[in-house]
């Protein structure tokens, strides 16, 4: 059961990463959003995610795990009823901001708390396995869910659903989730933090207004000024600082290294065409909410076997061959999508290479997961898995700013489309690279 509270938590905070992407049309239509207002309700989300894991896996490390991933839920559910009743774009941005950094404090709590349930590994990568393929269900199924929803209930309802299932995580994880030990409260990186918040919001700023400004404007150059100023500053204060919340020196592990960039660099291309799909099917195919969102379900259909599988093989072979295998096959699932055109038959050049990327993403994760676990000591698991998922969450960002960018800015949404397929192909074949030349 306690595995149970832990993965209905994480499934949520997939989830609501693209449950959007479906409903953005209408988003668009009821409250008069353009593109970039549209990019900034999926990316507001994974914007805080991803700054607010790198100091909730500490957190988390500290205070206990168990506290804090309760506390992250009940946030959750408020930031929900939030975004439900936004009135305006700039209303829902803000509430999707705030909800995600509630979900940072679930991601890394609800790995930590399942790593220090399981002390043999075989078992700890089957529950991993487990976990990392409900983390890809929710993210895949985040399209059907969010077509069905929108069509019987409205936009509204893909934040509203997630109240009911939030408060019940919340009561089974305080009568079945038992906390692990906790290290004593040490000090806390407060200037780490706001330097790496300014320094992600500078870069998402400028990438998605790039699109509506262009890349020459002064705002957007000064955004990109000030991420450069930002990041340098925060490597500097996580360098000096006695309680980073980046501890620096994990990187001198290659494996860790490596396997951080490539969790960065599968989410840019897989959530970059999650963002752009919906809107070719319903714009320029015609097709509805829900039926738009069964298209995409194809993405979902071989997820929860990859996943169960890939933490039983990496469990007896290692990890490093179902990453190769699983970004290899999402590869070449991209590259078989630039035959996809206004016209282009669903069965062929459309339901196969969604298979493929589902299939090849859901079976690299857990192993990924796993390496990093392995990469850091037990007791700083919270903050190592806060790392990387904070790398995936940067990913994100990065492909629905970028892709969405791409979009706005070429001569026709095909040609976006293509651009952006092709920069998803060579962001898993960088990530197939990495894992094969890893050492370690």
């Amino acid at each position: 059961m306690s595995l149970f509270a832990l993965c209905l938590g994480l499934f949520m905070v997939m989830v609501d990463v693209m449950i959007v992407s479906v409903a953005l049309p209408n988003i668009a239509q009821d409250l008069s959003a353009n593109i970039s207002g549209l990019q900034w309700v999926v990316d507001g989300y994974t914007l805080t995610a991803t700054a607010f894991l790198l100091s909730a896996g500490t957190v988390g490390d500290r205070l206990g795990a168990k506290t804090a991933f309760i506390v992250g839920l009940f946030l959750f559910v408020l930031t929900s009823i939030g975004c439900g009743l936004a009135s305006s774009i700039f209303i829902l941005t803000v509430f999707r901001l705030l909800q995600g950094m509630a979900a940072a404090f679930i991601i890394p709590t609800s790995i930590a708390l399942l790593n220090a349930s399981y002390d043999d590994k075989k078992k700890r990568a089957n529950a991993i396995g487990v976990w990392a393929m409900v983390s890809g269900v929710g993210a895949a199924s985040s399209p059907l869910l969010g077509g069905v929803i929108t069509a019987f209930f409205g936009w509204r309802g893909v934040f509203f659903v997630n109240v009911p299932f939030g408060i019940l995580a919340i009561i089974l994880t305080i009568k079945y989730v038992v906390s692990p030990s906790r290290k004593p409260i040490e000090g806390f990186d407060l200037a780490g933090q706001v330097t790496a918040i300014i320094s992600l919001t500078a870069l998402a700023f400028g990438l998605i207004e790039a699109g509506r400004l262009g890349w020459t404007s002064n705002t957007v150059l000064l955004a990109f000024s000030l991420f450069g100023i930002s990041t340098t500053v925060f490597l500097l204060i996580e360098y000096f600082s006695k309680y980073p919340i980046v501890p620096l020196s994990f990187f001198k592990s290659h494996i860790f290294s490596s396997t951080v960039l490539v969790g960065m660099m599968s989410n840019i291309g897989f959530y970059g065409i999650l963002f752009i799909l919906p809107l070719y099917f319903q714009e320029l195919r015609g097709y509805s909410i829900l039926m738009s969102g069964v298209v995409l379900t194809p993405l979902l259909l071989c997820n929860p076997v990859a996943s169960y599988f890939s933490g039983r093989v990496a469990g007896i072979v290692g990890t490093k061959l179902p990453m190769i295998i699983g970004l290899s096959v999402s590869t070449i699932g991209f590259l078989s999508l630039l035959a996809v055109g206004k016209s282009t038959p669903q069965y062929v050049w459309l339901i196969l290479p969604l298979i493929a990327i589902g299939t090849g993403t859901a079976f690299c994760m857990p192993a990924a997961t796993i390496t990093i676990l392995h990469a850091v000591p037990t007791e700083r698991g919270g903050i190592g898995s806060g790392l990387f998922n904070a790398s995936r969450q940067l990913g994100s960002l990065l492909g629905v700013a970028v892709f969405g960018t791409i979009i706005t800015t070429s001569t026709t949404f095909i040609s976006g489309m293509h651009t952006s397929l092709i920069l998803a192909a060579c962001a898993y074949f960088v990530g197939v690279l990495l894992v094969f030349f890893a050492r370690g």
